[in-house]
C-alpha cells in the first residue's frame, strides 16, 4: 500500500513539475497509438462493414481469418514486424527498424483486426429490414453502406474503444519493433518494465497510474461522442 502512495504522489509531483522526460514519453506513446489506431479505423471500419453486409462464400474463411487475428499475441506480432524490416527482411531497406514508424506498424496489426471484427459483428446485428427500406429510397451501395454504419454506431465506437484499449497497453509488439531506446521510442508500457526491471517500483507505479489515467480520458471522450450521437 505504501509504494502506490508512493507512486500516486510521484506521478502528480511529476505531472505538475512538467517534467520533460516525461512528457516526451507521453506525447509519443500518444502519437504512435493514435496513428496506429486513426489508420486502422479508417481501413477496418469500412473492411468490418464490407464483411457484415457481404453474402460471399469466401466471408466465412475471411471471418475465421479476422477473428484468429483478433486472438494474436503482440510480441508475435512484433517478431513478425521485426523480421520484415530487420535488414535481411523484405522491407529492410526502408530502414524503420527501432524507430516509431516500425511501431505504428506493429500497433496497426493489432488494432485491425479487432476493429474490423467488432465493426463486423455490430454491422450484423442491424436489422435487415433497414437495407431493404434504403435501397427502395434508390440509395448506392456505399449509401447502404454508410446507413448501417450510422444505425451500429454504438458497436463501432466500441469497437474503436476496444482496439485503443488493446494498443496503448500494449509491450510486447513495441518493445521488439522500437528497442526502447531512451528520446527515440520509449513509450510509457516498456519506461514501466524498464523501471520495474531496475527495482525503481515507484516511477514504474507513477508511470503505470499516468497510463490509466491516459486511457480513462481517452476512452471517457469516445464515449462522450458516442452519446452525443444517440441525442
Amino acid at each position: 500500500m505504501d509504494e502506490l502512495t508512493s507512486g500516486l504522489a510521484q506521478a502528480i509531483r511529476m505531472i505538475v513539475s512538467g517534467d520533460a522526460a516525461l512528457y516526451e514519453i507521453i506525447w509519443l506513446s500518444l502519437r504512435v497509438s493514435g496513428l496506429a489506431l486513426l489508420l486502422s479505423t479508417l481501413i477496418g471500419v469500412p473492411v468490418g462493414a464490407a464483411l457484415g453486409l457481404s453474402r460471399v462464400r469466401a466471408r466465412g474463411l475471411v471471418t475465421a481469418l479476422l477473428y484468429t487475428g483478433m486472438g494474436l499475441p503482440p510480441v508475435v506480432v512484433g517478431l513478425f514486424v521485426y523480421l520484415m524490416l530487420s535488414r535481411s527482411g523484405p522491407f529492410g531497406v526502408i530502414g524503420w527498424l527501432f524507430t516509431p514508424s516500425a511501431m505504428i506498424v506493429a500497433q496497426i496489426i493489432i488494432a485491425f483486426p479487432l476493429v474490423a471484427g467488432l465493426t463486423m459483428s455490430a454491422v450484423q446485428g442491424v436489422d435487415p429490414a433497414l437495407r431493404v427500406q434504403v435501397r427502395s429510397l434508390g440509395a448506392t451501395q456505399l449509401q447502404e453502406m454508410w446507413a448501417v454504419l450510422v444505425e451500429a454506431r454504438i458497436g463501432v465506437v466500441a469497437a474503436i474503444v476496444a482496439a485503443f484499449g488493446g494498443v496503448i497497453s500494449e509491450v510486447g509488439a513495441v518493445m521488439l519493433v522500437g528497442g526502447n531506446i531512451e528520446g527515440k521510442t520509449r513509450v510509457l508500457t516498456t519506461a514501466i518494465v524498464l523501471n520495474t526491471r531496475t527495482g525503481d517500483f515507484d516511477l514504474a507505479l507513477a508511470l503505470g497510474i499516468i497510463l490509466l489515467a491516459l486511457a480513462f480520458v481517452a476512452n471517457a471522450a469516445m464515449l462522450r461522442l458516442q452519446s452525443f450521437s444517440n441525442d
